[in-house]
């Protein structure tokens, strides 16, 4: 009775509408990324998200009109620096990750402190998405799910074998960058849903999961993107009835439903 009436207010609905749309867009992108051993990326992502938002409040302007560009701006970066022969990916990935979080807490010093804004976009507070930033995340997420759609059996092929891709006549380095830019989008709408501390579990759990239980590629996509949307539902919901932190509820539901799959795996 008492989801029943959670589900009459409206700011309930909003974060059910832009949870949903991005835990579906973070499922998929989340089964590419963990198949390409880039999983962390979206940690590194998150923080220089982070830095955004902290730049968009400083300047006064809606957080998400200087975060998308930053996290783009910075999964570009990582790209470049990784292609260093001398800079390893996961090191690429500290150091752009580490400059954006530093320079979010420098912004943030020089706006007088950590407000209450900044504090949502860290720890998540989907239960305060405004109806703008509803309708920002669902088209967002059109538009990202419409581009996987568009360059899916290029992604399909560079997450599998690059040098195979690249044989075929695939523009893997193009491929490589849309995949990155897709989740520094991806990125920037979670942060308002788990936060920037968390983000990075909404792209892995759901994808690690359906791994443990499916046998085609299509199947995998799809399971993750049933248990994301299961995990942020249920997180959702319990947080409102048992007055949990949101961001962290969602993400213990997903640990819950990894957990279930391994074991129904490895049976």
């Amino acid at each position: 009775m008492e989801i029943i009436n959670a589900l009459s207010y409206e700011f309930i609905q909003r974060a059910l509408v832009a949870g949903l749309f991005i835990s579906v867009l973070c499922a998929v992108l989340g089964v590419f990324l963990v198949l390409k051993r880039l999983s962390l990326i979206g940690d590194g992502l998150s923080h220089v998200a982070f830095g955004g938002v902290a730049l968009g409040l400083f300047l006064g302007i809606y957080p998400f009109y200087a975060a998308v560009p930053v996290a783009i701006a910075g999964s570009l970066g990582i790209l470049v620096v990784a292609e260093n022969n001398k800079v390893f990916g996961d090191a690429a990935i500290g150091i752009i990750s580490s400059v954006g979080m530093a320079g979010g807490v420098l912004l943030a010093s020089l706006a007088g402190g950590f407000n209450v804004d900044l504090f949502s976009y860290l720890f998540g507070n989907i239960l305060a998405v405004s109806p703008i930033e509803t309708v920002t995340s669902v088209a967002l997420s059109l538009i990202v799910i419409a581009l996987v759609r568009l360059f899916y059996y290029d992604l399909l092929s560079i997450t599998f074998d690059e040098e195979y891709a690249r044989t075929s006549g695939i523009n893997v380095r193009l491929i490589n960058r849309v995949l990155i830019v897709l989740t520094a989008v991806s990125v920037v709408l979670a942060v308002k849903v788990v936060g920037a501390v968390l983000v990075s579990s909404l792209l892995i759990l759901p994808a690690a999961a359906a791994l443990q239980l499916s046998r085609s590629f299509r199947a995998t996509i799809l399971l993750a993107a049933f248990c994301s949307v299961c995990s942020v539902l249920a997180g959702l919901l319990a947080s409102f009835v048992l007055n949990l932190p949101t961001g962290a509820t969602i993400i213990l539901v997903n640990f819950i439903l990894f957990t279930i799959a391994y074991f129904l795996g490895r049976k």
